[in-house]
């Protein structure tokens, strides 16, 4: 988690100024899909105004440039095929959202029955932006949250234990929309998605309390969490359920067999097969990834790793 805000890592403190000409490209597609709005100087609000339901994405511009393949936001791709409605909120910087224009913006919503509009309304985000889709979703009656990896508070006095965002130090964690398992205590669901090998992201999951709380175990993903949940298809899939109201952490783990495919995973779990595990474990993992495809070649480091394991085998059993 050291290079990107949106899963809660710690980057630069200045990402974009007002006057970048992507971000200005990026106002004039807003404003062709409903408006956007500049929030002071470290954030914007893209509306589309579609159907009625409701995403509420957090994110990052550092997030969409990186990994973004249209430079667009996340909130796009994922209502682009439901002709849902989408509010993104955008951090040019690593700011946690912790932002008095942010604050007014939410206030302002509410005055406007702005979420009233909808049949139900889902906020998204991860790390950083998980943390603001927990911290805000106090606007939005009846609201389901998924929140991957997020913080509870950076306020030292109730988060001294995780130092991995130094910068977010000076940011006032202890006024407005700030304590998040406060923040959600009126939320139909909330769900917590996180790798409890992560000692600060298993510590933060733990400040929620309540029998609206889903704390989901995403084991051996590591910081690759957010990301790999987008490339299996399981974010969509969790959206297009907790937006039916249909969502359970019954059917979040079954989403998550996703990642018997996922190549990325699946090397994650050699490596520690490898190192903690031994050949036995190593030659089933590497036998039932190599199953699955046509060619060694297709999976070279599955195939080594193998031979490796069925070798040390053949050593200890003689």
């Amino acid at each position: 988690m050291q290079d990107d805000p949106s899963t809660g890592e710690t980057t630069t403190d200045s990402i974009i100024t007002p006057d970048d000409p992507w971000l200005a490209e990026l106002e004039e597609l807003g404003d062709e899909r409903g408006y956007f709005e500049q929030l002071g100087k470290e954030h914007s609000a893209i509306l589309t105004d579609e159907g009625r339901t409701l995403l509420v994405t957090f994110e990052t511009v550092r997030d969409i440039r990186d990994n973004s393949p249209l430079q667009e936001p996340q909130g796009w791709r994922l209502v682009r095929q439901n002709g849902w409605s989408n509010l993104c909120l955008l951090a040019h910087t690593d700011s946690w959202f912790r932002d008095p224009a942010v604050y007014g913006y939410f206030d302002r919503l509410i005055e406007d029955g702005f979420f009233e509009e909808f049949d139900k309304v889902v906020f998204l985000g991860a790390g950083m932006c998980g943390y603001a889709a927990a911290a805000f979703s106090v606007v939005a009656p009846e609201v389901t949250v998924i929140a991957i990896q997020p913080q509870a508070t950076l306020d030292p006095a109730q988060a001294a234990f995780d130092t991995r965002f130094p910068k977010a130090r000076h940011r006032d964690f202890t006024d407005r929309y700030a304590y998040a398992p406060d923040m959600v205590e009126m939320a139909r669901d909330v769900f917590l998605l996180f790798d409890p090998a992560i000692t600060e992201d298993t510590t933060h999951a733990a400040m929620f309390h309540g029998d609206h709380i889903h704390h989901i175990s995403c084991r051996h993903f590591g910081d690759m969490l957010a990301r790999a949940l987008c490339d299996m298809g399981v974010t969509p899939d969790l959206i297009t359920q907790a937006a039916k109201d249909a969502l359970t952490p019954h059917n979040c783990h079954r989403a998550l067999r996703q990642r018997r495919r996922y190549r990325p995973y699946l090397r994650n779990l050699l490596a520690l097969a490898e190192a903690r595990g031994g050949p036995l474990l190593v030659k089933r993992l590497a036998t039932f990834v190599l199953s699955s495809v046509a060619s060694h070649k297709q999976a070279p480091r599955f195939h080594r790793a193998l031979l490796r394991a069925e070798r040390a085998l053949a050593q200890g059993s003689s």
